[in-house]
């Protein structure tokens, strides 16, 4: 017999429930490979038939998402009541949307960044891969790990 406490397992989310999450929320962390290191950057972020988009000024976020290496934007949410907790990943390729019609659209999608500044340049998502989960938050007393045991017996 064993004392280890259950696990309880994380509901995988379908696609309808992973969009229908994504729409519930509008800011995510974009993750792009930077010249020799991954980086993560903030996003406000609409989703728009089947895509992501957002909009960012020039600079480097810009220009590692629109390299040739895919991107990846995450974003959760948790419900400090029900203590029910959710993240869906998107990954993908991103690609900047140029054509006045698409731009048109896009604006009218109502993206407005946090931060002021020019952000005058509109980046799609198209995913290739789409998960999420749901699970219920751990209360901290009851999570354990084998390092919990070293550091108790380090404080007796």
């Amino acid at each position: 017999m064993t004392n280890k406490p259950t696990v309880p397992e994380a509901e995988i989310l379908d696609n309808k429930q992973s969009w229908e999450l994504l729409r519930s929320v509008s800011v995510g962390r974009l993750a792009v490979w930077a010249q020799d290191h991954p980086d993560i950057f903030p996003v406000n972020y609409k989703a728009d038939h089947g895509t992501l988009v957002f909009r960012t000024g020039e600079g480097s976020k810009l220009h590692a998402a629109l390299s040739a290496t895919p991107v990846a934007l995450e974003a959760d949410g948790v419900d400090p009541t029900s203590g029910i907790a959710w993240s869906v990943v998107v990954k993908g390729g991103a690609e900047s949307i140029k054509l006045t019609q698409e731009v048109l659209d896009t604006v009218g999608l109502l993206l407005f960044p946090w931060q002021a500044g020019r952000k005058d340049h509109f980046v799609r998502i198209v995913p290739t891969s789409l998960t999420g989960r749901r699970f219920k938050v751990t209360p901290p007393l009851t999570w354990w790990s084998p390092l919990d045991d070293a550091t108790r017996a380090g404080l007796e």
